[in-house]
């Protein structure tokens, strides 16, 4: 029993190694199936066997270039093999896209957030999700999973949001938004902790880059934080602290959160307009500032405004301050700089360094690097892939059975 259970798990894990490969590299060819997970070629061959018959992948054929010969077998996922969703949640808006089981996007389209409480807020995005399927005649069944991503502090185990900037700490459950004749798992992820999960897969793409663990830090209206490590044994190992929330002042400026002194009350966007127009610092910050009015206030900071200058020196030394923090705590990293106050970044940067280079790991290891990447939108939506696709595969494999053969034994 212990052996057939040992050979069963062993066929698992080879087929997620193969469905692995194919969501890196693309269409691959056996040998280069083979190459790319260090199988065996009768191992390769059991399981692509076993995948196709199960509708999991399927054959292409690719002509030679030289137009003789035989051509090329090529596997690919199957893509009406199921279907995911992805769930954005902005500050003013929702994103929902469509995706097929081979990755291709089939649909995507955007609504403002609304107003109301989290029964109103689950209700807009239950009718959301059947247009959904509506509008590209999916039949809800064939769902695999819907993958949410917002601000805030999201349940470590369940699809909840414990606290966020809009609601507060009303928990909002995503699995009330599936509606009559849906299957799918629910998964909730913080949006900055999916950015972390794609700079990283971004990184081990690029030739001679060996970054096995970095930071990312989204600035905007919340200040957000992931952390990547590879890991040699299996996926990587993702976090997303509550940064923001950290403590960076002693009954300093009052925070969304309901505390005073967090690294958000400085860093944030209504702390930099609080600080900007000379407003009292236990004045209840506003929930949205719309990124305009920042603009405004940089404009104002370039041109010598000493209060507006002020306001991004103070939101950066809290950063780095932040920052320095995160390196005593888990080593010197990249810091890769993400979101809607990048535009920001040369008002920020001193204020940054001064925070890091208070520390005693900066003064004896050095200044991490600090890298702007400015479209964070494509990488959180990488990070849903990524993140949701490795559960599906297992999932899938995990579920068919029946229609698999103990390859690999």
């Amino acid at each position: 029993m212990l052996a057939k259970s040992s050979t069963e798990l062993v066929r698992q894990q080879n087929s997620a190694l193969v469905l692995s490969a194919l969501r890196r590299h693309g269409r691959l060819a056996h040998t280069e199936i083979s190459d790319a997970t260090g199988l065996a070629s009768a191992t390769v061959s059991a399981i692509t066997a076993d995948l196709e018959r199960a509708r999991i992948i399927e054959k292409s054929e690719q002509q030679a270039t030289t137009g003789r010969g035989r051509p090329r077998v090529l596997f690919s996922q199957r893509r009406n093999c199921g279907y995911l969703i992805t769930v954005i949640i902005s500050s003013d808006s929702i994103q929902y896209s469509l995706v097929d089981y081979a990755g291709t996007l089939l649909d995507r389209f955007t609504e403002p957030r609304g107003e109301g409480g989290t029964a109103a807020f689950i209700t807009a995005i239950s009718a959301a999700l059947e247009r959904v399927v509506g509008r590209s005649r999916i039949d809800p069944g064939s769902v695999l999973l819907v993958s949410v991503s917002s601000k805030g502090l999201a349940h470590a185990t369940e699809p909840v949001l414990v606290w966020s900037p809009v609601f507060g700490s009303q928990p909002v459950d995503f699995t009330h938004a599936l509606g009559d004749g849906w299957s799918p798992k629910v998964i909730l992820n913080n949006e900055t902790l999916l950015v972390a999960g794609a700079l990283l897969e971004r990184e081990a793409k690029k030739p001679g880059r060996s970054e096995t663990t970095l930071a990312a830090l989204s600035l905007g209206h919340s200040i957000g934080l992931g952390i990547a490590r590879a890991n040699p044994a299996g996926p990587p190992e993702i976090s997303a602290p509550n940064f923001g929330h950290m403590l960076h002042m002693p009954n300093g400026g009052l925070c969304r959160c309901g505390a005073k002194g967090c690294i958000e009350a400085y860093a944030g966007f209504y702390a930099i307009l609080r600080t900007a127009f000379e407003v009292p610092m236990d004045t209840i910050p506003a929930k949205f500032v719309p990124l305009a009015e920042i603009d405004k206030i940089a404009t104002r900071a370039r041109q010598g405004n000493r209060m507006a200058q002020l306001a991004f020196r103070q939101a950066g030394v809290a950063l780095g301050s932040g920052l320095s923090r995160l390196l005593s705590l888990h080593g010197h990293m990249p810091v890769f700089i993400t979101g809607p106050g990048t535009r920001h970044q040369d008002l920020l940067q001193a204020g940054i360094e001064e925070g890091l280079a208070q520390t005693q790991v900066v003064r004896l290891g050095g200044m991490p690097m600090l890298a702007v990447v400015a479209d964070e939108p494509s990488l959180v939506f990488e990070g849903h892939l990524n993140l949701a696709f490795s559960i599906v595969d297992q999932d899938i494999i995990l579920s068919r059975p029946h229609h698999m053969q103990a390859a690999g034994e």
